[in-house]
């Protein structure tokens, strides 16, 4: 089985195109969401989060990512830190779940792949892009959050002209009838390619 990297920047819409591969039957791996989950239930993470951030990390029990977000997004050593912590968590459960899946190959959908140069884990990578103005757009409508909020999350992303050499295969995420296709091309060439 072939493991391919899914990634992209902050309101690119790699999950989009992830659920546009799960419906051709590849399983998807969202690292993201099991890093929310393992943040929560990680007694490993856990203790190294409040070595970093102090008791206020929890909150009733519960992981206080408004305060864990507020202390990284502006202080990038902070968020290295964090990165340490969690992304190698992540990988082992990632490693674990892609032993139990039946596939050709599948994906897992990381926002930092290219900025913790992990693109030598996988065996192709694919790059979701979109233009800056409409990934914003696209962010203010989901996060709730203000323009400078994202341009700071954004800010600890490389810039897609710094990922575009390193990928195996792009989409451009605009219109999603073109995505579509270009999801289904992608699939083909995977499945062709081994």
């Amino acid at each position: 089985m072939k493991i391919i990297g899914l990634t992209g920047g902050i309101g690119s819409g790699k999950t989009t195109v992830a659920k546009m591969f799960e419906e051709l039957g590849v399983p998807i791996y969202n690292s993201d969401l099991e890093a929310k989950k393992l943040m929560h239930t990680s007694k490993t993470i856990r203790k190294k989060l409040v070595d970093l951030f102090g008791e206020t990390a929890y909150q009733d029990g519960k992981l206080n990512r408004s305060y864990i977000a507020k202390s990284v997004f502006n202080d990038p050593k902070l968020l290295k830190r964090l990165n340490k912590i969690v992304h190698p968590v992540v990988r082992k459960h990632f490693v674990k779940w892609s032993e139990t899946q039946n596939a050709p190959y599948v994906i897992q959908e990381t926002a930092l792949l290219f900025e913790n140069d992990a693109q030598g884990l996988y065996d192709k990578v694919i790059l979701v892009t979109a233009p800056m103005e409409v990934r914003i757009k696209r962010l203010l409508e989901r996060d709730n959050a203000t323009r400078e909020e994202i341009l700071a999350r954004m800010n600890n992303q490389l810039e897609d002209s710094k990922k575009l050499p390193l990928a195996d295969y792009v989409i451009e995420n605009v219109n999603l009838e073109k995505t579509s296709a270009k999801v289904d091309e992608i699939h083909s060439r995977i499945l062709d390619f081994y």
